[in-house]
């Protein structure tokens, strides 16, 4: 590259947070980043962030760090009702954005900022699609090597939405925070079934709340969860495999496991994280022959990331990986804010299954609307 990406990172404390698990060290991976700068809510954890993670400058005031004309990308991983203000803001500046998913706490608000997106290169953290082993199940699928698509199945898990929370998490059970299990858990999954199968094209689905009251293991106190936290649902893809997906919360240990079967043969991505498909790494087997996935770019967890967040920088490193690219070279491959509003209305039509009973459809199907966008 001819220069350097000069990174700043809103939301980059030293107190297990994503963004010292994934992002720190997924940038440090790569010699065409340098961690310019990072900024929290207060000047002694800004100024902690910067120490602990070698930081250029702190900000204790994140637009600060946005007019910084040093920076040329900055990286949104906040809590979710905060991005707009600070997404909105980075645009504004001109910035090159990588924001969390969901991008948006509604499907306007994520349409509002991919619409001030205009033509800068952004990036939405919908990882596990860029998985390397994700990205070679995919090479198998499109050049037909499963011969015709039968069927698909997936089972996933997440460690969280359980029983058992903590209360800087408590925010996750809140309907307000469009930050819940749906959002989180299912749109995860479902994006790398749409990086496999292509896009979804039909919905049926159900949802359950299983634990309704949430003890919070810090306080003792016990809270009430507002949002599902179990999807069984059957979709159609764009490939024409059907798939059945059912994703559990509050599983102590992890699996994901997508298995498509076709007329030639099958395929199968597992994982094992607990925290889901979105984090650590993926092995690929099939009954054909394929190229081994490409090495990440990233591997390790960053120093401010309790053990459950071991191998959290694999996936967000190939996505740095990928923006890199675009900005080099004035490109604008990688999934971005238009692809975070898909994500985000493919959720919303999986809610409206399971709240009506009614199969959601596609463009083009009687009576149906688009899932995706």
């Amino acid at each position: 590259m001819s220069r350097t990406i000069r990174a700043g990172i809103i939301g980059a404390d030293t107190k297990a947070s994503w963004a010292g698990a994934a992002h720190i060290p997924a940038l440090a991976a790569q010699p065409q980043f340098a961690l310019a700068a990072v900024a929290t809510r207060h000047e002694e954890s800004a100024r902690r962030a910067a120490e602990t993670f070698h930081a250029e400058r702190w900000y204790a005031d994140p637009f600060a760090l946005i007019r910084d004309p040093e920076i040329d990308l900055v990286t949104v991983a906040v809590k979710v009702p905060a991005h707009r203000e600070l997404v909105l803001a980075a645009l504004a500046a001109g910035k090159a954005v990588y924001a969390e998913s969901p991008l948006g706490a509604t499907v306007a608000e994520a349409e509002e900022m991919a619409a001030a997106a205009g033509s800068l290169p952004t990036a939405i953290g919908l990882q596990g699609r860029h998985n390397p082993a994700v990205r070679r199940a995919a090479d198998v699928v499109r050049e037909g090597r499963l011969g015709r698509l039968l069927s698909a199945r997936v089972t996933a898990t997440t460690f969280g939405n359980g029983p058992e929370s903590a209360s800087p998490y408590e925010y996750f059970d809140k309907a307000a925070a469009g930050a819940g299990f749906l959002p989180i858990a299912a749109g995860h999954v479902l994006d790398v079934v749409e990086a496999v199968l292509g896009d979804i094209t039909e919905v049926d689905a159900r949802t359950e709340l299983l634990w309704p009251r949430v003890r919070l293991a810090d306080t003792g106190v016990t809270t009430v969860r507002e949002v599902p936290d179990h999807l069984d649902a059957v979709v159609k893809t764009a490939s024409g495999a059907p798939a059945g997906v059912q994703i559990l919360a509050g599983v102590p240990t992890g699996e994901f496991r997508l298995e498509i079967r076709g007329s030639d043969g099958w395929l199968r991505l597992t994982g094992a994280h607990p925290a889901g498909v979105q984090v650590g790494d993926l092995e690929l087997s099939s009954s054909v022959a394929f190229t081994a996935p490409d090495r990440p770019v990233a591997t390790g967890t960053g120093p401010a990331a309790a053990e459950i967040w071991t191998g959290a920088a694999i996936n967000v490193g190939e996505v740095y990986a990928s923006l890199a690219r675009d900005i080099a070279n004035g490109t604008r491959h990688t999934p971005g804010f238009a692809h975070a509003v898909h994500n985000s209305r493919l959720i919303a039509r999986v809610e409206s299954a399971a709240r009506t009973g009614v199969r959601q459809l596609a463009v083009g199907q009687p009576g149906g609307q688009r899932v995706g966008g």
